[in-house]
């Protein structure tokens, strides 16, 4: 629980001055994506307004790396999990080095909003059943809040992603700075982390069928380990220590008042 307390702190911070960059400045990236590349040059000078937002985020996906590696719960997608943390943070540090953050400021933004909603659907998770109680209004808010999440998903990183990101990235980029630099290493990097997108998607669909076939009663992470299986391998194995017999019956000897005594004819 404190994890996801604490992304749910950044990421609401983050989207929040992504939000005031892109609607309450004079920035038109999100209205006008192809204006992330409107008077680009080489070494053109990085507003600090971005600067701070890039730095923030460098950060934080530097840190996340380390915690997926060595400090998270491992989960059935956290390989995929560590590759998207490397590839963003590929992407902020290169395109801060090679002056593509207009493009990073809009990229971040359409990625936040979903990470506040996953983050605070899972806290509600845990609020649900606090103090050993049922609290129906956290099972309610987590229940709305797997929707809205499962929605935004699909609109935001699926939707708008290729729509503005892409388009601008692959398109109007040569459009408007014909031979640009490094072209295909950031389409590249951005089409694997729509890749990503896609396949955490599936397993939200994964979530929604579960849930309409009754396989799945109330909330919960289906990236978990299965617990069942677990449980299984658990009693397996203490079955099978149960019909284990000693070593020393084994090798001809038998057990008395718990001294192992020559076996005698």
């Amino acid at each position: 629980m404190p994890e996801s307390a604490w992304k749910l702190l950044f990421y609401t911070l983050s989207w929040s001055y992504g939000i005031y960059l892109l609607f309450f400045t004079d920035y038109p990236f999100f209205y006008d994506p192809p204006s992330v590349f409107y008077d680009w040059k080489k070494g053109m000078d990085v507003p600090t307004d971005i600067a701070i937002a890039y730095l923030l985020q460098c950060s934080f996906y530097g840190h996340s790396i380390y915690a997926t590696a060595y400090m998270d719960t491992w989960r059935k997608d956290s390989v995929v999990m560590l590759l998207h943390h490397v590839v963003t943070l590929t992407l902020i540090a290169f395109s801060y080095a090679f002056r593509y953050h207009n493009v990073g400021i809009l990229v971040l933004f359409l990625h936040d909003v979903n990470d506040v909603q996953l983050e605070f659907t899972k806290l509600n998770v845990y609020f649900k059943h606090r103090g050993g109680v049922y609290h129906r209004l956290n099972d309610v808010i987590s229940n709305i809040g797997c929707l809205t999440f499962s929605i935004s998903w699909f609109w935001f990183r699926l939707y708008w992603f290729p729509l503005k990101v892409l388009y601008a990235t692959c398109y109007s980029s040569l459009q408007l700075v014909p031979n640009i630099p490094f072209y295909f290493f950031f389409n590249a990097l951005l089409l694997v982390l729509t890749l990503m997108n896609i396949y955490w998607f599936l397993y939200i669909v994964l979530f929604v069928a579960k849930v309409l076939m009754g396989q799945m009663q109330e909330v919960n992470d289906v990236r978990e380990y299965d617990v069942e299986d677990s449980k299984k391998t658990t009693t397996a194995k203490k079955k099978e220590a149960r019909l284990q017999l000693p070593s020393a019956l084994k090798e001809g000897m038998h057990l008395k008042n718990g001294l192992v005594k020559d076996k005698r004819l």
